[in-house]
């Protein structure tokens, strides 16, 4: 059987028997996958280091009936500025955790690779901080799985003026007028509007290049924890932790 390299990053280990670890691996060839590390837990194994969450690189796979058996790894990018920094590290695990949650195996998950690549890379920097970083991140993959929200013109009447409203359970913005028969409604500036369009239609890479006011960063911490309510259905364990310690 003849061995077949992917590039991924490794969103979680698991220990398995004495020895091994599970890995679920994001992979720009094949989505999600499971595979297993011999001997990882071995202090002078070779998957030691590359057996846990944010290493990227390329993993070479023998592939089995269900699962996948690492053969060797060249790993690019261990991200070792998150593992001295608990706090950047819980909200790497927290992107690593929303990544699994929005993939699956032989889907096409190079864009939601290419985020997580780089919003990593953003937390490890801290140029942008740490609360940015991570709206963006909902925003970004939210939009990569077809979820965004209406963001250009009021969700009721179709109007471009006076959207200074937003409303999750609506699907986004509403206008002045539309406010009057809608409720659990947001306020939000034309700055807060404006940085939601830039996160919804900018390239990945052009992504974390900005800052915003604290007021933008309010309206935008609200937004997404209303709308991220309506399509992540699980409690994320990481993020629990992160709010739990900081």
């Amino acid at each position: 059987m003849i061995a077949s390299p992917v590039t991924g990053i490794v969103l979680s280990a698991m220990p398995i028997g004495e020895y091994d670890k599970r890995l679920v691996i994001l992979t720009k060839e094949r989505g999600k996958i499971t595979a297993f590390a011999k001997g990882a837990r071995k202090p002078n194994s070779a998957f030691l280091a590359c057996s846990q969450p944010f290493s990227f690189g390329e993993f070479m796979l023998y592939e089995g009936r269900n699962s996948y058996n690492i053969v060797s790894v060249d790993i690019s990018n261990y991200f070792e500025e998150l593992r001295k920094d608990l706090e950047a590290a819980y909200y790497g695990l927290y992107f690593c955790e929303l990544a699994d949650y929005f993939t699956n195996e032989n889907e096409d998950s190079t864009e939601i690779l290419k985020l997580l690549y780089q919003s990593l890379r953003a937390l490890s920097q801290e140029t942008i901080g740490k609360q940015l970083v991570r709206r963006i991140y909902e925003l970004k993959i939210l939009t990569l799985n077809g979820e965004a929200p209406e963001v250009f013109q009021c969700v009721s009447c179709k109007s471009t003026n006076d959207c200074l409203y937003f409303n999750s359970s609506a699907g986004g913005i509403v206008c002045k007028v539309c406010a009057k028969t809608n409720t659990n409604l947001i306020k939000v500036s034309d700055s807060t509007i404006y940085t939601m369009q830039y996160i919804i239609t900018s390239t990945i890479e052009k992504l974390y290049t900005f800052t915003v006011s604290n007021e933008v960063l309010y309206e935008l911490q609200k937004c997404m924890e209303s709308y991220k309510i309506l399509y992540v259905d699980r409690k994320m364990k990481s993020l629990e932790l992160l709010e739990k310690l900081f």
